[in-house]
């Protein structure tokens, strides 16, 4: 009787020793995943400025996690204390996305009002005077008269690296295009992305026509009817410089806007 209760309690010690090595385990990849989650919006500045209580949360939570690990019998307490640092880390990323987007929308709209300011100033000109004076801004800014029509490139400085949105430093050039499609109801644009040759292709193709679609979708918010416009995404396809070089790559990262003639025909696309 006596040896059967010493199997019984050698099977028991065992039994408890596996699941405790479980639970550590398991505490251990909690505390682990939620160290490398608080690590990646502790050094995110955005973070920091936006959510910083919701850091500092997920920080305290991280702490004592890590404090209940050197404690037997704890594993619970650290899988708990350690969901709750990443819950707090994500809650700090969300609110984060959210208050960035908002700020993004903020700013896109506060420069659609001003190129409308800008708009109806202008209106104020004769439709003569605009009508000339647009004409020769226009044809200043052209690059080419190809076959395909004239030509206006917008070159990549107008955007940050490997992004689609267009820079402030760009709507004076948009404001006369709008302007001078504005006293010419005929004429139609088609707008051409370009890229150079670093990456791969099917993201080349995507961030061209991004771009071209950017430049359009500003055209038709400042009045520009839709149909009017029309876009296309080439990628690294017909450069205009060797992609030997970094000037030359720079100048293949482009967009053009490519104009009619007085009665609406484009010349054909590529």
């Amino acid at each position: 009787m006596i040896r059967l209760t010493r199997v019984l309690g050698g099977a028991l010690l065992i039994a408890c020793t596996g699941l405790y090595g479980c639970a550590g385990q398991r505490s251990e990849a909690a505390l682990e995943q939620a160290s490398e989650d608080f690590q990646k919006v502790k050094e995110d500045s955005n973070v920091l400025r936006i959510a910083p209580k919701d850091v500092i949360r997920a920080g305290e939570s991280l702490a004592r996690a890590d404090r209940l690990s050197s404690y037997w019998g704890s594993g619970s307490d650290v899988v708990h204390y350690a969901y709750l640092s990443q819950r707090y880390s994500e809650i700090a990323r969300e609110h984060t996305n959210q208050a960035l987007n908002q700020e993004q929308a903020a700013k896109l709209e506060l420069e659609r009002q001003r190129l409308q300011l800008a708009l109806r100033e202008a209106k104020l000109l004769s439709v003569q005077q605009q009508g000339k004076w647009l004409e020769e801004q226009i044809i200043n800014l052209a690059t080419t008269q190809t076959d395909r029509g004239l030509v206006m490139t917008l070159g990549d400085v107008l955007f940050d690296t490997g992004e689609a949105e267009l820079k402030s430093s760009a709507n004076r050039t948009v404001l006369k295009v709008v302007q001078f499609l504005q006293l010419n109801p005929k004429r139609v644009v088609r707008i051409e992305g370009y890229t150079d040759n670093t990456g791969d292709k099917q993201s080349n193709l995507k961030l061209s026509r991004d771009r071209a679609q950017a430049v359009a979708d500003i055209l038709v918010d400042l009045g520009v009817e839709e149909k009017r416009v029309q876009v296309e995404g080439y990628g690294d396809e017909y450069p205009v410089e060797a992609n030997a070089s970094e000037r030359g790559r720079a100048q293949n990262r482009r967009v053009e806007i490519v104009f009619s003639d007085e009665k609406g025909q484009l010349g054909a696309a590529r």
